[in-house]
This record gives structure tokens, C-alpha cells and sequence, in this order.
């Protein structure tokens, strides 16, 4: 008798387990700025083909995002899956809050089709993989191959081709006797750390966290110094200039290269048409650096369904999928298939992008790295430029500031 009540008791739950997985709700956190988005046609076309699953997909505004993703862990109300960046991987992995997806990978028969390293790039501080990525950019070269081509030069591969180059592009074209074009268009102020990273990260043992204040990594910061100081080829606003002076001075003529990544790319083609090219950043001290610009999804470890949850977010990055996902964000697919089938930047673009994700790379996650960018490096590269202090006290600051 006990045996028969403990057979239907087993019967029963799996009968319950039943019905749960063929009727599942996966509640997807997303933010987009356009709320005129292709969200609803994804829904749409998953819920199709996978009747058993029903999503609910929720645009949450930027700026609170992150709060409210936290407070709804907290509160025991997450949703069971959700777009997240980077920087806050190692805050949800630490609060257990995110379920590895590794055996998904090594099964999933999309994996071999994403871009090469996004999962290298994406993968958790403990070894795991938590994210899926879904959409990326890399920082390239822009440069104007019509200036290249009436001077004779070809385009940079190495930082000392950098520097002949952009002494040449520097010059008065108009004969008055002022410099009226620059060789690069140099961001000194805040959220100019990128363009300062590549000319010294790719040093060999020079990071942010280390070898800053070797003899590599202080001839980096001092190129660029040198750059502006000696060869004078960046704009004489270049310690103040942002993103909107560094593009604005490209596409009117005023430099002749810069550095930022594809979502400049449509603008650069109407002011320039065919005028505007892109490559990797130069080779400097013998290696290359980028700037890896990053959104994933992920499967939270609360979640109801997490087989449910994890089709979801497969779907949207699988081919097709991912590519209709990115044509509201101005960001590139991490699908092979997609990229190479990509309408909405000119390809040139996406293949400099492409080009330059082997060796790109992100920020550390750390808590310095938001002093790093905010206050740390735009202070201390526009003193250097300016004369106020060395290469090496500049370096020193920024790795005592990672050494905390």
C-alpha cells in the first residue's frame, strides 16, 4: 500500500512537471530608446514556433535599468531573463544571480556561428560563461582615403606609420599660412580613454592593471604626447575636445583620421560619401588594443523555466533573429551570417569592425575603472597634453588608482 501511494505521488508531480514546461511565461527585461522597435515581431515569431512558451518582454528606460534589475533581485520578483552589460556581470554573479549557460553552449547548434571571441570576451570572472552576446561594436580608424590617396600614403598598420601619416595629413591647404586640415582628430576629454588605450595597451605586458609604468607603457602615454606637443598634429583643442568636436572636425575636412566605431559610420557616408574609409587601429609596441563596446543576454538563476528562458535568448541570437533585433539599436549582429548579409552600415564598416574583434578588449571590472574614465584619465591626459605633468607621473597616477 505504501509503495502504490508513493508510485502515484511520484506520478502526480511528474504529471505537474508536465504541464509546467508546457505552458511556460518567460518574463525578458530590454532596453531600447526607440519604442518604435522589431520587440513585438520577435515575440511574435518565437511564441510560433515554441506554442508551449509565452514571452513577455518589458522595455525598461536606460537610466533606471540597472536599479531596478538589482531591486527586483533583491525583492525576489527578477525576471527570468534580461539584456546586461559588462560592467555589471561581476555585481550579478557575486549576488548569484545568474545561471551559467555553458552546458546550453557546448549543445546549442548556433555557438559556432557568433563572431570569433564575443564568448571569450563575455565569459563571467569565475571562469563560466553567464552572458550570451547579442549585439556589439568595436572602436576602428576612420580615415579619408581621398587625403591618403593625393598624398601617396597608405594606410597606417603600425604606430610609427601612424605618426608618419598623420604628419603628412597635417598641413595648409589653402595656402593663408594656417594649419587648416590635422592628422587625427584626438579626443583629450572625457570618454577619451579609448583613443589613448590604443596607442598604449597593445604594448606587450602593458595593461591597465599592470606594466603602466614600465618603460612600454610610459612610451605610450608619451607618444601621444609627442603627437600633440612635437609633430602638433591633433587640433590645438584636442585636450578639451569630446565626440561631438572629434566627429563634427572629420566631417567637415579638419582631420584627416579618428578613432570611434560603426555607429558613426552612416553619418561619416552622408557628409562624405565615399570620401571615408575604415581599418584597424595601428599596431603599437608590437601588439594591437580596441575598445569592445557590449550587450548580452542572460538567464537569471531565479528564473521559473530556465530551458524556457534560455530558448528565448538563443532565439535572439541566432541568425535572422539577431539581425532583426539590431536594427533598432545601430549595433552590429553577433551572427557571422548576419554581419555578412548587413544592410544598414556599408561594409566596409562592418567589415573594419569584424577585423578588429580578435583583438579587442574591455575595461577591467573594477570599481576604479568608473574613476578611471570619469575623472582619472580626461584629468590627468589633459595635463600631460598641456605640459603640466610627465608621461610617467600620468601612468603612475592611473595605476595607483587600480592598485587600490
Amino acid at each position: 500500500m505504501k509503495l502504490r501511494t508513493l508510485t502515484g505521488l511520484a506520478s502526480t508531480l511528474a504529471l505537474c512537471a508536465g504541464m509546467a514546461s508546457a505552458d511556460s511565461t518567460v518574463r525578458f527585461w530590454y532596453h531600447f530608446d526607440n519604442a518604435d522597435n522589431p520587440m513585438d515581431a520577435l515575440v511574435e515569431k518565437f511564441e510560433a514556433a515554441n506554442p508551449d512558451i509565452t514571452v513577455e518582454a518589458e522595455n525598461i528606460p536606460w537610466n533606471s535599468y540597472y536599479d531596478q534589475l538589482y531591486t527586483a533581485i533583491i525583492g525576489a520578483n527578477a525576471p527570468d531573463a534580461a539584456m546586461v552589460k559588462m560592467f555589471a556581470q561581476p555585481r550579478l554573479v557575486e549576488m548569484g544571480a545568474l545561471a551559467p549557460i555553458d552546458d546550453w553552449l557546448a549543445s546549442w547548434e548556433g555557438t559556432e556561428g557568433l563572431q570569433d571571441n564575443l564568448i571569450e570576451l563575455t565569459k563571467g570572472p569565475d571562469g563560466k560563461q553567464y552572458y550570451l552576446p547579442v549585439q556589439y561594436v568595436v572602436l576602428y580608424l576612420y580615415y579619408r582615403p581621398d587625403m591618403f590617396e593625393e598624398l601617396g600614403l597608405s594606410v597606417p598598420t603600425t604606430c610609427e606609420e601612424f605618426r608618419d601619416a598623420a604628419k603628412a595629413l597635417t598641413r595648409d591647404t589653402d595656402g593663408d599660412g594656417q594649419i587648416d586640415t590635422y592628422g587625427f582628430g584626438f579626443r583629450g576629454g572625457k570618454g577619451g580613454h579609448d583613443h589613448w588605450a590604443s596607442f598604449v595597451l597593445g604594448a606587450d605586458g602593458v595593461s591597465l592593471t599592470e606594466g603602466l609604468t614600465s618603460e612600454a607603457g610610459i612610451a605610450g602615454t608619451q607618444f601621444v604626447a609627442d603627437l600633440f606637443q612635437q609633430d602638433k598634429v591633433f587640433p590645438p583643442s584636442a585636450p578639451n575636445d569630446g565626440f561631438q568636436e572629434i566627429i563634427g572636425a572629420f566631417k567637415a575636412g579638419k582631420t584627416a583620421m579618428t578613432i570611434h566605431h560603426i555607429g558613426s559610420a552612416n553619418g561619416m557616408v552622408e557628409a562624405l560619401g565615399d570620401n571615408v574609409a575604415a581599418a584597424p587601429v595601428p599596431a603599437c609596441g608590437g601588439g594591437q588594443w580596441t575598445a569592445f563596446g557590449d550587450e548580452s543576454t542572460a538567464v537569471l538563476s531565479s528564473a521559473e523555466d530556465p530551458e524556457a528562458a534560455w530558448k528565448w535568448i538563443s532565439f535572439l541570437s541566432s541568425p535572422e533573429n539577431n539581425a532583426l533585433f539590431n536594427e533598432a539599436t545601430g549595433q552590429l549582429p553577433v551572427v557571422k551570417s548576419d554581419s555578412e548579409a548587413w544592410s544598414l552600415h556599408p561594409q566596409r564598416f562592418v567589415q573594419a569592425t569584424v577585423d578588429s574583434l580578435p583583438f579587442a578588449e574591455m575595461l577591467p571590472n573594477s570599481n576604479a575603472t568608473a574613476d578611471f574614465v570619469n575623472t582619472e584619465w580626461p584629468t590627468n591626459m589633459q595635463r600631460v597634453l598641456t605640459g603640466d605633468i610627465t608621461a610617467e607621473q600620468m601612468n603612475t597616477n592611473i595605476e595607483k588608482l587600480f592598485a587600490e
